[in-house]
């Protein structure tokens, strides 16, 4: 074979080994093509288990709160009514008194003398009376007998009279001096708590009724006790309207069923009543007065005080209510998860009502046949599958459901 015949069998050789190499390429990605359309597809979330229930359906009504005090029903500042030395201090300061209890009292003295002479002025005056009564008898008598002239008998008739009037003078200048004498002794003139003494014995106090008399002390009533707080425009007419429908709220009526706390309370577990609205609004503010009557047997309302009030704002009807913590945010928007017909969850927006004993009011948003998730609710993702349980129901597998666990 010629030089080529050689050159020509060794390129027909190379061509035949690259057809080759060519074919098992292709062979080889075919079958790679093929296996992967054939591989299974990755499998979703597996379903996390959760606690879900119906809402709990309840009768109640809305209500708003208010910031107020306490005011006492009745309050009296004790001011001498006669002028005088203080002679004593018969209490103790912030202590608890009783109508008549004696508090102060004032050097009697000075008005006991007044009385002994008032008394002598009278006995002076009643002598006399009797005289000038027995000067008209004889009188009445001698005239009839033309003895003495009609003239002598007008003046004896005068002198009588006017014997009585000094007699009536003097008996009111006496109940006046004694008046004075029991004036002297200050006594309660309501039951309550009493504040400090202002004035020490030995003091002058200076008494009357004019505006500048001596402050004593003064007494506050106790038990009841009222709670004054005021109210927008919206909301009276809000009551007003309410009221007008038959079913009164917190409008004029008295009787309406209010609850209060105090600053240092979680719950509203003192009840009462109202029993005033006031009869104008305040131009300055927009706001009008209420006024609420409770019971305060062991003296723990104070006047002054600081408390929180919640007035029903609604007549009483059914709502939907859920465990607050099942309530989830989107911003603004609040939401619960449900699950759906299909074992997954879902997103349903909702309208918030008030808090009542854990639970929240649900407004709008919400079936009284939805099962809300009330516990996993952060392992769970809308449109994730679900195995929702009943509330204290046992997990497959035995183990105690995450409320039981808990407890």
């Amino acid at each position: 074979m010629n030089a080529f015949g050689i050159a020509n069998a060794m390129h027909k050789s190379g061509t035949m080994r690259r057809k080759c190499v060519a074919t098992m390429l292709a062979t080889t990605l075919a079958t790679l093509v093929a296996s992967c359309g054939d591989a299974p597809k990755p499998a979703g979330p597996p379903a996390a288990s959760v606690t879900a229930a119906e809402p709990t359906k309840r009768t109640i009504f809305d209500f708003d709160e208010y910031v107020g005090r306490f005011a006492a029903v009745s309050l009296v500042e004790m001011r001498a009514r006669v002028s005088g030395y203080l002679d004593g201090v018969h209490f103790k300061d912030g202590q608890l008194v009783k109508q008549g209890d004696l508090l102060f009292s004032i050097d009697k003295r000075p008005f006991q003398n007044a009385v002994a002479q008032a008394r002598a002025t009278l006995t002076q005056a009643q002598s006399n009376l009797s005289f000038t009564e027995a000067d008209f008898t004889r009188g009445q008598q001698l005239v009839k007998e033309k003895t003495i002239t009609e003239q002598t008998f007008e003046q004896r008739s005068q002198a009588y009279r006017n014997a009585q009037a000094s007699v009536s003078g003097a008996e009111a200048a006496v109940r006046s001096a004694e008046l004075d004498l029991e004036f002297t002794e200050l006594r309660a003139p309501i039951s309550g708590r009493i504040g400090d003494r202002r004035v020490a014995p030995g003091n002058l106090v200076t008494g009357g009724v004019s505006g500048n008399t001596t402050l004593l002390a003064t007494i506050v009533t106790s038990d009841p006790i009222q709670f004054e707080f005021t109210f927008d425009e919206a909301s009276y007419l809000r009551y007003e309207r309410i009221a007008k429908t038959g079913k009164d709220v917190a409008s004029r009526g008295a009787g309406v069923n209010v609850s209060l706390k105090l600053i240092d309370e979680n719950d509203f577990v003192h009840a009462g009543q109202m029993d005033f609205v006031d009869n104008v609004i305040d131009r300055s503010t927009g706001t009008i007065r209420g006024r609420a009557a409770f019971a305060n047997p062991d003296g723990v309302f104070t006047p002054g005080m600081f408390a929180r009030v919640r007035v029903p704002a609604s007549p009483p009807y059914e709502a939907l209510l859920v465990p607050d913590a099942a309530i989830g945010s989107e911003q603004v928007r609040k939401f619960v998860l449900v699950v759906g017909a299909d074992n997954k969850a879902q997103t349903k927006y909702v309208t918030l009502g008030q808090l009542v004993d854990n639970l929240r009011v649900i407004k709008e948003g919400l079936a009284a046949t939805d099962r809300v998730i009330i516990n996993g609710m952060a392992r769970v993702r809308p449109g994730q599958p679900v195995n929702a349980q009943a509330p204290g129901a046992a997990p497959a597998g035995g183990a105690p459901a995450p409320a039981a666990a808990a407890k």
